[in-house]
């Protein structure tokens, strides 16, 4: 699944076009990691690993019937 899609007009060829975007899993990584450098932690590694744990988390609720989806 793709994060921000948008569609825009090549100024040289006059064509639209669709770009499909970052992917929706990057997009919570970076997300989560923004909290997490918030805190001041030094530990890079273990966050970026933390972050993309709780993508797939929240990859995960997006699919569970119990969890709105709006």
């Amino acid at each position: 699944m793709k994060a921000h899609p948008f569609i825009h007009k090549d100024p040289t060829s006059g064509l639209t076009r669709m770009e499909e975007g970052m992917d929706l899993r990057d997009w919570f990584a970076g997300l989560a990691m923004q909290g997490m450098f918030h805190q001041g932690s030094n530990v890079y590694e273990l966050m970026a690993q933390r972050a993309y744990n709780i993508a797939d988390l929240m990859m995960e609720a997006r699919t569970r019937k119990d969890v709105p989806n709006e």
